[in-house]
Order: structure tokens, then sequence, then C-alpha cells
């Protein structure tokens, strides 16, 4: 066991794309804990798939390095909002944290989101000022507006009172001064044991531990991670689990293990002040407390952020169900959507009356589209709804969640993008003009208004718009309709398969999903109609056979290219009569009722029954 003095407990936050996953791999890299044989896998931290192909930590991880005789535990954080509990779980486990800023881009909507959580808990903060080596990199101006976010977050003399490092994380260079670097990470090594506080907590007192973040193995079953609060815990040892409702049962810890570099390692115990994980506990939950059995005593149970939106998960009943997936049964849905509850404590899954539909809310579009692409990356096929904001009431007031958004954008294209977010409510608060044509405007804006905005603000300004947003607070639900599509779509009149000719017979009248050869069906959304109202089309029409010749037969027929969404585009397209069609293979966009005939019936109810109110 490390003496208490000579362990330092830090977390890493940061702006999404910011380089902390890169930073962490240097840290590892010198600290000499992986051999010259060994190959440390770039952004080593990032084990999830979807992780390393989107660029963006999803879940907390944690990993510990040793430099002289200290122990550094490190926390990777989810830089995104929509992981917001993980983040605020995890600074309930360090004494510090490492705010890592883009030496060009300084301080953005999810720096300052995870930072207010820091601060709240009383961390001790280091600035590392990464991307040193940007030919644009601006240092000076960049700590000046770390300052003002500090000074606006309310931190106190001592935080306000940071260390900067100086880095390039690509390079694996650091260094106290912005003018030159040194080739080795030392600087950051020496600021983060001299100024983060190591663990105060009390080894001789009776154990508690808080169950801050949870693991699943095959093997172990679930593994509970978390930091000794005070005590020593062994293997073997004999524990008391307090639960969530305050009741307890008694429980062994099986195994018990420490962190080195990116492997778990088996301790025999470990003391107040240490990261550990602890398997052998059946059932156990994020926020539980494991106590000594003749002391129980249980420690605050954490706060975890609500939803903010939630889709209706329903089972895939498209006359192509089944064909491409292996999970197709609202069984199996169920079962995977409740196993995710295990490990993701900012999701809810609720029942509805019927037993193929589930309500899920979580904390944004990204944290569902994970959840989706993961589902379907393991056989899944599933139907979703349009994700709609959750409404709560709050002293009889109906509130909303209301967005900070931060966008940077060419100003020739600050017209067309202020319409279009006033169209949507937005308010702006802040605009910056960083004098190269590029315009940082800041707006608060509901969050229902941001559905749907960002393939449209790509269009705006021609992609070359950079936007982000993270949650801001709970407002005063807003009267009208807040954005959603102007567009109507084009139907598919029938099933079969797309062909050229029939496509070609309706290219004037939209913008097209598919490509020639699509297997389709009846009710199938497959293009974007030109207006604002639906119409049913046939995109399966063969060409007549007869021996009459055309005179233009020789001419070379050129089709416009069709548009093919990724998910999150198809997430954010869908209209309330419509579903997104998730499997393995495909995602087909469609009407909830597909006959046509049927469907012009249900909204000829709805308009009389609006008319009736």
């Amino acid at each position: 066991m490390h003496s208490r003095d000579k362990i330092r407990n830090i977390a890493i936050i940061a702006h999404v794309d910011h380089g902390k996953t890169t930073l962490v791999d240097q840290l590892l890299q010198q600290s000499g804990i992986f051999g010259k044989h060994e190959h440390l896998q770039e952004r080593a931290m990032d084990s999830n798939d979807l992780e390393r192909e989107r660029g963006i930590t999803i879940l907390a991880k944690n990993t510990a390095i040793t430099y002289k005789d200290y122990l550094i535990n490190i926390l990777d954080t989810p830089g995104h909002a929509d992981f917001g509990g993980e983040v605020e779980r995890i600074m309930k486990m360090v004494d510090g944290v490492l705010l890592v800023v883009d030496a060009y881009e300084g301080c953005m909507p999810q720096t300052k989101f995870v930072l207010r959580k820091a601060l709240e808990q009383n961390l001790t903060p280091i600035v590392v000022v990464n991307k040193i080596d940007r030919p644009a990199a601006r240092p000076a101006e960049v700590i000046d507006e770390v300052l003002d976010l500090f000074i606006e977050l309310e931190a106190n003399d001592d935080q306000l009172n940071f260390p900067v490092v100086y880095a390039s994380a690509l390079n694996g260079t650091s260094s106290l001064d912005p003018e030159k670097q040194d080739d080795n990470m030392l600087a950051l090594y020496e600021t983060i044991t001299e100024h983060i506080p190591h663990p105060t907590e009390n080894v001789e007192e009776p154990l508690q531990f808080l169950v801050t973040l949870m693991d699943y193995n095959e093997y172990l079953g679930r593994i509970a991670i978390g930091r000794v609060n005070r005590g020593v815990i062994k293997q073997g040892q004999a524990v008391t689990v307090i639960m969530r409702d305050g009741k307890s049962k008694t429980a062994r810890i099986e195994k018990l293990f420490g962190f080195q570099g990116l492997k778990r390692i088996e301790m025999e115990e470990a003391g107040a002040g240490d990261i550990v994980a602890i398997a052998g506990i059946k059932d156990i939950n994020i926020g539980e407390t494991i106590a000594d059995p003749t002391n129980p005593e249980a420690l605050p149970v954490l706060k975890i952020d609500e939803p903010t939106l939630q889709m209706t998960f329903l089972v895939n009943n498209s006359p192509f169900a089944g064909r491409e997936g292996k999970w197709v049964t609202s069984r199996k849905l169920r079962e995977r959507l409740l196993k995710e509850l295990e490990t993701d404590v900012s999701l809810r899954v609720d029942e509805t009356d019927s037993p193929d539909a589930f309500i899920v809310s979580g904390r944004g579009e990204l944290h569902l589209g994970i959840l989706i692409e993961n589902m379907r990356r393991e056989g899944y096929e599933l139907q979703v709804s349009k994700p709609e904001v959750i409404v709560r009431e709050v002293d009889g007031k109906r509130m909303e969640p209301i967005e900070r958004l931060l966008i940077d954008i060419p100003e020739e294209s600050m017209g067309p993008v202020m319409e279009s977010l006033g169209t949507r409510k937005a308010e702006m608060v802040n605009m910056v003009n960083s004098g190269n044509g590029q315009v940082r405007l800041e707006f608060l804006i509901p969050a229902r208004g941001l559905i749907g905005y960002r393939t449209y603000f790509l269009t705006l300004t021609r992609g070359y718009g950079v936007m982000n947003h993270a949650f801001d607070s709970y407002g005063p639900l807003i009267g009208g309709q807040v954005g959603g599509r102007h567009q109507g779509v084009l139907v598919a009149s029938e099933s079969g398969t797309s062909t050229t000719y029939g496509m070609m017979g309706i290219e004037d009248r939209g913008t097209l999903f598919m490509e020639p050869g699509t297997e389709i069906y009846e009710g199938m959304i497959v293009g974007e109609h030109t207006r604002d109202n639906d119409i049913v089309v046939n995109i399966c029409k063969e060409k007549a056979v007869n021996n009459i010749r055309s005179a233009n037969k020789e001419e070379t027929v050129r089709m416009k290219t069709p548009i093919i969404f990724s998910m999150e585009q198809a997430l954010e397209y869908l209209n309330d009569d419509e579903l997104c069609e998730i499997t393995p293979k495909s995602i087909r966009l469609r009407k909830k009722i597909l006959n046509k005939s049927e469907r012009e019936r249900s909204e000829k109810h709805r308009k009389m029954a609006e008319a009736n109110l």
C-alpha cells in the first residue's frame, strides 16, 4: 500500500477534441510503465470502437501511473454534456483536475460545463494549454479566457491562483514557458505532484467506500469502482452494502483490484484515498456504500443529472423485419435496455401500454444515438420515434431544457444563420469577432430548437461552420413551434426495387435518399419533397419495353447524387408521424402508418379532433 502523502488522484477535463485522451497516452508512455517492446495503441483510453471512430470519450476510464515514488491515479472524463452523469460522479473521486484547453480554440461550452462541476467540489485545478505547437496558437489570450471563466464560475482565491503548463500532447512535450518546449512531460508530472493535494482521509476509521462507476466482466460479473473514503478494504473481507433506499445487505469482497497503466492488478488490501475496483458483490449499483459491518454508515447518495430528451424504442414491425438482424423480439429489446441501465445511470427506461414499445430517456441526442449505434452493431433490429424534449413542471410552471450554443462561422454566413436561429427562438448572449473573417456567436436556445438543426446549419455555412452546445438550465416553456422540419417527404406508393427510370421520373419533385436497386416497401420515405407537403411516388416503375426507338436513346443519362443519411441525421430528420427503422445493415425512414388511405384517414381524424378542441 502506498503511503497516503504519495498518492495523487486527478481527473482530466476538457472540451471534445482538445486532446486530453492523447495527453493521457503520453503520460502513460513516458512514465515507463510500458516496456520498450510494448506498443501503446493510440488513444489507448478510448476502448470502445465507437469512441475510436468518433474520437470522443463516452465512458469514464481510470488508469494509474507511477512517477518517482508517487502513485498518480488519472480519470479520463467524457467532454460531452450528454455524459454529464459520468463527469459529476468522477469529481467525487479526485482531489484535483487537469483542465486541458486548446491553445487556439480557447474555452468552449463543454469546458465550462465540466469545470463548473469541478469547482463546486472544491477541487484544485491545473490548466494545461495543449496544442501549443499549432501555428495559430494564442496562449496568452487563452489563459485570459480561462481566468475570466474561473471568475464567472465564482472560483475561490486558491482556485484562481492556478498553475499553467504549456504542452503538445501529440509531440509529447511540455514546459512552464509558452515560448519553448522541453521534449518530455516532466513539467506536467512535477506540477501534479507539487500542486494536487494528497488524500486526507483516515485509514484508522471504519471502512466506507462509495460505488461511483460500474463495469461488467463475463467472469467476475459486476465490478464496482470507487474511492475508499476511510478505513482499509481487504480481499475476502465481510462487508455491509447500504443501498440507495437505505436498506442494507451483507456481502464479501471476493476480489480487489488496483490500477497500473491500463491494467487492473489484484491487491490484498487498499486504504483511504485509494481508487480500486471490487468484484464479487451481486446486484451492486452506483451510489451505494460499502461499509464496515460493525459500523455501517452510508455516504451521501450521488445526485444524478436528470434526462432531457426521450424517444420511443419499438420492435421492428416493417415488412423487412427480421431479415438483417439477430435480435428482433420485444423480449430481447427489453433485456438489452435493462442491461444498459446497469452501467448507465443517466438513462431511464419506462414500459408503455404496448409490450412492443419502451420510452427511453437520456441526456441528449448523442447519448441516445450512441446506445442505438451500439445495439445495431450487436445485431439488434429496432425502430425509434422522433426525439422529444422532456418538459418538467416546476412550481406549477412548465419548463423545458435550454442549451448554450456556441458557433464559429465565416462572417458572410452570419445573416442566414442568425435568421435561422431567430425562428428557433434562440437568444444571442455574446459575439466575438476574431479578426480573421471568423465570428464566434453564443446563444441560449430551447433544446427542441436544436433537434434537426445541425444538417441545416452546415448547409447554411457551406460546411465551414462549427457548432457546439451544452445543457445550460431549465427555462419557461416557449409557446409556438420551435424548429422542426419545413419540407414534406416523398413516400413510396408500393413495394419493390427502385429503378433508375422510376427515380429519374421524380427527380424534379425533390431530393432522393437512395441509390437505384434499393429494396423498398410501401410507406417508406424515399426522398424530400421540394414543397412542405408529403406526396406519394412510385420509384419502382419499369420502362415499358416496345420496339419503338426513341430519338434521344443515345444520350447518356445522369442522375443527381442522392443524400444518404447517417444515423444521427436520420434521427434528426424525423417528424412526429414517422419512424426510423434501424438494423445492423440498414437505416430506413418510414411513415408510422404505411398504407396511403389509412394515413389519410388518420390525418382526417386528427384534424377533426383538433378542430373540436
